[in-house]
């Protein structure tokens, strides 16, 4: 590893080995659309399958040129689902972040990100999508931005 590790609040899911960031306060809907992707059928939008980074926290680290997602130890393959409880689920150890979806509910969302918005996470511009996590195909637009994203920024060397 190279650099210090951050710990951020969110949840991370991945399509091979490219992951989105979902971020939003406490109850906002990230293990939930988080589930409802980890849920979808394979099809001509979903070639992979998508499988859990981290539930709740994600460890981030640069590697090289790449921002790896990873889940704590104590958390690898579980998730909450609100009324169930805790679920195992299949999950990768680890993917390059690729992409950062914030959970909004009202404001406007950008219809043709061209270019991508980006969010600085450890000193990488990440491309950053607004998504409303309720909404019926939440899910299946985050799996395709995903595939989409171009890749984040690595920071320079100074």
């Amino acid at each position: 590893m190279s650099g210090e590790a951050d710990r951020v609040h969110g949840t991370a899911v991945a399509v091979g080995n490219r992951a989105v960031l979902l971020r939003g306060p406490s109850g906002s809907g990230k293990s939930d659309l988080a589930f409802r992707c980890l849920g979808l059928a394979a099809s001509p939008l979903v070639p992979d399958p998508v499988k859990l980074v981290s539930d709740d926290q994600v460890i981030l680290n640069q590697e090289g040129t790449a921002l790896i997602a990873r889940a704590p130890p104590t958390l690898f393959g579980k998730i909450e689902v609100r009324g169930v409880g805790i679920l195992e689920v299949d999950a990768v150890p680890q993917a390059e972040l690729v992409l950062i979806a914030d959970l909004v509910n009202e404001g406007a969302i950008e219809r043709y990100p061209d270019p991508w918005p980006v969010a600085r996470i450890k000193n990488f511009d990440v491309p950053l999508l607004r998504v409303r996590p309720f909404e019926g195909s939440s899910a299946l637009k985050l799996v395709t931005a995903i595939r989409m994203a171009p890749l984040p920024r690595a920071p320079s060397k100074a």
